[in-house]
């Protein structure tokens, strides 16, 4: 066993640049996972810069200097985000605070149907599990509708904790686009001399989650707009709320999209009934989720949908259950990475000759 275990390292490390490799991914691997609720700023900053490094390379191309550049795209994102907030953000809190009131008319309702269950199927339902299962949704519910009416002192701390958050962020954002190039320069000086096998990662993995992050804003514009019309021609109740709900779905793959269903079809059902209203919005809904996983996925991430979909759906849920949310929007990047390491490790026959 010992000697299947050197030949294989002599296999995989005997080439200083995979060496240098493996060190970095560990080192990345290990400052995330002990850090990166500390480092949730310095992400969304990163996540930011890539979204607007378009725009300002355009700019510089156009004769602006650099630091301009950066100052202008960034001010005028501020004021776009500011003004879609302001549009945005008082609607969705009051339809979010009367679904919340209307929550234990629903769970009524559906205590009602459910209780006909055993009297309806004798053999198959037992009253005993129907009213267990209705007494913790029950709780679940009303636990989280009390929350969202709830306004306490913590609530405004939080607040001024976020504003902190937005003006560093700001500030990282504007610092990563001004000095993108010192910033590289400066990371190099850290590497080590063989980092041939780094580099051809780190420049396969720069453009990839470049186009991940702005297909991603684009592909939750898009559903999330197209969902909010289609809505609100329908005549659905929480419009808004449901549409920024089904547009952040896509955050995460396929899972994303089931789970958006739910309230969907929730809201639908409680308002129409099994009506032909609600059989026209689960058709508009289903092929909205079907233009978007079969048209627009494809144009936006060309090159992550060369992975299998079982493989996202991993990536989802190790990345995810290893860091939260970042983990669970960088999963198809990172995927694409661990993808890219394997790819690019050297294999036996790729090693000079001499070498075992």
């Amino acid at each position: 066993m010992l000697d299947v275990l050197k030949h294989w390292y002599r296999q995989r490390f005997s080439d200083p640049g995979a060496v240098a490799l493996f060190l970095i991914l560990l080192f990345g691997f290990v400052v995330v996972y002990f850090m990166g609720h500390i480092l949730a700023p310095f992400f969304a900053a990163i996540v930011i810069a890539y979204l607007l490094e378009w725009p300002v390379s355009r700019m510089e191309r156009l004769g602006l200097g650099r630091g301009l550049a950066a100052g202008v795209v960034l001010l005028l994102f501020a004021l776009l985000m500011v003004l879609s907030l302001i549009s945005i953000v008082p609607s969705f809190l009051v339809q979010t605070a009367n679904l919340a009131r209307e929550v234990p008319t629903m769970i009524s309702r559906t205590q009602e149907v459910m209780l006909t269950l055993p009297e309806q199927y004798p053999e198959l339902v037992d009253v005993t599990l129907v009213q267990s299962i209705l007494d913790d949704l029950r709780a679940r519910l009303l636990g989280s509708a009390d929350a969202i009416l709830s306004v306490s002192i913590s609530s405004l701390t939080n607040a001024a904790v976020l504003l902190v958050y937005l003006i560093l962020v700001s500030v990282l954002v504007f610092f990563m686009l001004k000095d993108k190039r010192h910033l590289l320069e400066g990371i190099s000086r850290f590497l080590p001399r063989n980092r041939e096998l780094v580099s051809r990662v780190w420049l396969e993995m720069n453009g990839q989650i470049a186009n991940y992050v702005r297909g991603k804003v684009i592909e939750i514009l898009i559903v999330g707009g197209v969902s909010y019309v289609t809505f609100m021609l329908l005549g659905l109740n929480y419009a808004l709320l449901l549409a920024v709900l089904v547009g952040f779905s896509v955050l995460i793959p396929y899972i994303g999209a089931a789970a958006a269903t739910v309230p969907v079809a929730m809201v639908g059902l409680f308002q129409w009934g099994l009506s032909p209203d609600f059989l026209y919005l689960m058709i508009a809904y289903a092929i909205i989720q079907a233009l978007d996983g079969n048209v627009l996925v494809p144009i936006l991430f060309s090159e992550a949908v060369n992975l299998h979909p079982i493989a996202i759906i991993v990536a989802v849920l190790v990345f995810g259950g290893l860091w939260g949310f970042w983990g669970v929007f960088f999963a198809i990047p990172l995927a694409t990475l661990v993808k890219a390491v394997i790819n690019a490790w050297p294999r036996h026959e790729d090693l000079p000759a001499g070498q075992p």
